[in-house]
């Protein structure tokens, strides 16, 4: 099987400026999931779609393939990650070049590891799934979430507010790392959340979302205790 890795980097951010390439304890952010792509061994290219040239530069320091640039299209703040994948796929077939199977990752993700794109690709391969994506189960119950309604608080489900936390169901959200896709499914239904997706579970200091300042330093407080284990 030939098989893609897709690192989607836009040049432009506007809550954290060059968030792509901002330095993560001692290197470009983007550096973290292109070094794990190619240390997992398992993809025929490793490749990253952007529409910046210092974005691209670096990306290729790294070991980045970046064969074409983005369209004006998918580098607005409008267009999808959809919209890019899409993309970059009919690009490369314009080239001649098909996959069997690619896997999507953020520049923004330094937790990303080669074991475990490895194990989600060899998840995806092995079954009869469409695709892998990795989750984590949130850390409070979201069945006893409450909200703030005209300045009062009250439950946003209240038949579950008295619910023992071990009676309810688990429930977890994206991971917001990488996603693993068999291409001819992903053609036939370029939706995200459909078809038969197989979850990779990770734990809560494997994951955070980075959108702030505040999110960045949280990032690599749980990095340094990853790493310094």
């Amino acid at each position: 099987m030939k098989r893609l890795a897709i690192i989607t980097a836009r040049g432009g951010s506007k809550r954290i400026p060059r968030k792509n390439i901002k330095d993560f304890c001692g290197k470009p952010i983007i550096a973290y999931s292109i070094e794990a792509a190619l240390g997992a061994g398992v993809f025929d290219e490793v490749m990253v779609s952007t529409d910046d040239e210092e974005i691209a530069e670096i990306a290729k320091q790294y070991g980045a393939k970046v064969p074409f640039y983005r369209s004006e299209t998918t580098s607005n703040d409008f267009a999808t990650t959809n919209d890019v994948l899409q993309e970059v796929l009919a690009e490369y077939e314009k080239r001649g070049q098909e996959f069997d199977a690619f896997c999507c990752m953020y520049p923004t993700a330094p937790f990303i590891s080669a074991e475990r794109i490895r194990t989600a690709m060899n998840m995806l391969e092995a079954s009869d799934a469409e695709k892998v994506f990795p989750v984590v189960a949130f850390s409070f119950p979201p069945q006893r979430a409450v909200v703030i309604r005209e300045g009062k608080l009250e439950p946003s489900h209240s038949e579950f507010m008295y619910a023992r936390s071990q009676d309810l169901e688990k429930q977890y959200h994206d991971a917001g790392q990488f996603y693993c896709f068999k291409t001819q499914a992903y053609k036939q239904n370029k939706g995200f959340w459909s078809g038969n997706i197989l979850p990779l579970e990770l734990s809560e200091l494997e994951v955070q979302d980075i959108d702030t300042l505040t999110d960045w330093e949280i990032a690599e407080m749980k990095w340094q205790i990853l790493h310094h284990k």
